[in-house]
């Protein structure tokens, strides 16, 4: 074999053996990708997996965290106040703050005030006020847009009792078409007999308040108006607000102007107790077991803190009882207050056996009217005057952090609730209607007259402060009455003092529902659902 074949072939066989190698090599190496291949598809069901199951754990945990969402949420939703299912919902006005229409009655005892003292009213009178005489249907109406379940109004006493002193049918008439209006409607009508506009001729011929006589006139115009109307009434309030009566008509402020001693004030709140009671007590013989109706009385009531605890309890105390308790106790408990009786002494009249009697327990339900709460502290020095605030003998102030309304009464939510608590203590939990509360505020014109936040935030705290005295002080509060429908003739201070849910044009006459009132039908609509527990605002933790 020559040296150059015998090349050739090594390079041949080498070739062949790199050739084989390589196949095999190439064997080898798709075997391995084939193998890396299968681990890595393995890797990636494997990573798929874990993916899929890392999704399905975060969609869990985004689930989770959804429904907690909803679930504070919902909570939220729900952290509003819910008063009882049968709670009633109203407004209230008055006979002579709304009316008009004096050209079809006599004349009372505020119409002969203003006449006569027109720089105590304002320069203004009740002539005309709201004409309200001439406007029922359309102020039911309003009424019923504003979603009221119940409406609470006053006789005029001398629109029922005519020019003649008999009775007048053209006004049971008025009376008659406004309960039937207010029926049809679903209103539930709520009647106050006396809310202060006693008639002249009582006044002139008998004394009016000073006068037992009046006792006995008001016990057969309670009569009339039982007849007239309670078949369809089921609600009656004999006497609004006694204490205002008493102490505001017999020093000056309001009608009928009298100037009293220091003992009259006392005569004047102890007739209209008798004229309650006796009214109730025709109520109850009469007519009650017919007409399935209820009767009670509408007292006023702040409430008084101490300026220094300890110090100023008993001041405080004191104030409450000279103000709610002097009318109160003799109808939850029979006579008049103790403190009153060491303090007042024979200058306090006193009950027959008999009153007394027919006062305990002379009213189905505790009305209440009010607004404002006070300081209460010891005098530094004894009165050098006589007379009722002598007797009462407490200063009174306020803190500057309460803020005030038009009125210059402060503006105190917790002093609602607490009063509410103070009467629960008292007089052994009876049921309670707020049969007033309200605030005016200043209303320059008619953007800031409809757009009255303040009074809205007022009605909420104030509602506020009674959803909690029903939930957590167990008080029976069954119903609430927003002084007021419209804005009025506000007594001394005329028509320059606004309380109303609607604003009232007292040249032109027009009615307009300013937002308070459209925010009270909403919560009128859910029972109370609007107003948000004290601290109820849900704070997500991380959000």
């Amino acid at each position: 074999m020559s040296s150059a074949f015998a090349a050739e072939r090594s390079l041949l066989l080498r070739s062949r053996v790199v050739r084989s190698r390589q196949k095999e090599s190439a064997k080898s190496f798709g075997f391995v990708w084939v193998v890396y291949g299968l681990m890595w598809l393995v890797c990636a069901v494997a990573v798929g997996y874990v993916g899929l199951n890392e999704l399905e754990s975060s969609q869990r945990l985004q689930s989770d965290d959804d429904t907690q969402m909803f679930e504070e949420e919902a909570s939220c939703r729900e952290a509003y106040h819910s008063f009882p299912e049968d709670f009633v919902w109203g407004a209230a006005t008055s006979s002579f703050q709304i009316e008009g229409g004096r050209d079809d009655r006599a004349d009372s005892i505020w119409d002969t005030f203003c006449m006569k003292n027109p720089e105590s009213c304002n320069g203004d009178n009740g002539n005309i006020a709201c004409d309200h005489y001439h406007r029922v249907d359309q102020d039911v109406q309003l009424m019923k847009e504003l979603g009221l379940r119940a409406y609470r109004f006053s006789i005029s006493w001398p629109r029922i009792m005519g020019k003649d002193g008999k009775r007048n049918e053209k006004g049971i008439e008025f009376y008659n078409h406004l309960i039937d209006e207010l029926l049809a409607n679903n209103i539930e009508p709520w009647i106050t007999l006396y809310h202060w506009d006693l008639p002249q001729s009582l006044e002139d011929e008998h004394g009016g308040w000073l006068g037992r006589f009046t006792v006995d006139a008001f016990t057969e115009y309670s009569r009339i108006c039982f007849q007239s109307f309670g078949d369809r009434v089921k609600h009656w309030i004999t006497m609004n607000e006694s204490w205002t009566v008493a102490v505001n008509g017999y020093n000056g402020i309001h009608a009928p102007g009298h100037y009293a001693s220091a003992t009259e004030t006392y005569i004047v709140a102890h007739h209209l107790l008798l004229a309650h009671a006796q009214a109730v007590a025709v109520y109850r013989s009469e007519f009650q077991s017919r007409q399935k109706g209820s009767i009670g009385i509408s007292n006023c009531g702040d409430f008084r803190y101490p300026a220094t605890k300890d110090v100023d309890d008993e001041a405080a105390e004191r104030a409450m009882i000279f103000q709610l308790s002097w009318f109160a106790d003799p109808i939850w408990k029979g006579d008049y207050p103790e403190e009153m009786k060491k303090r007042i002494g024979d200058r306090l009249p006193r009950f027959t056996d008999e009153e007394k009697a027919l006062l305990l327990g002379s009213s189905d339900f505790f009305g209440l009217n009010h607004y404002s709460s006070l300081l209460a502290s010891e005098p530094a020095e004894p009165p050098t005057y006589q007379g009722y605030w002598a007797d009462v003998n407490v200063d009174f102030s306020s803190l500057p952090t309460w803020p005030k309304n038009d009125m210059g009464w402060s503006i105190v939510p917790d002093g609602c609730r607490e009063l509410l608590e103070w009467i629960a203590r008292r007089y052994n939990n009876p049921v309670v209607y707020m049969t007033e509360n309200g605030v005016a505020f200043p209303e320059t014109d008619i953007d800031i007259a409809l757009k009255d936040v303040s009074r809205q935030s007022y009605l909420e705290e104030y509602l506020r402060a009674c959803a909690e005295a029903i939930l957590e002080g167990k008080v029976r509060l069954r119903g609430y009455f927003a002084w007021s429908l419209m804005d009025n003739f506000e007594w001394q201070f005329g028509y320059s003092k606004r309380f109303g849910l609607v604003r009232v044009e007292f040249d032109t006459l027009r009615r307009t529902p300013k937002q308070s009132a459209l925010w009270y039908r909403k919560t009128i609509a859910k029972n109370g659902g609007t107003i948000a527990l004290r601290n109820g605002t849900c704070k997500t933790p991380g959000r």
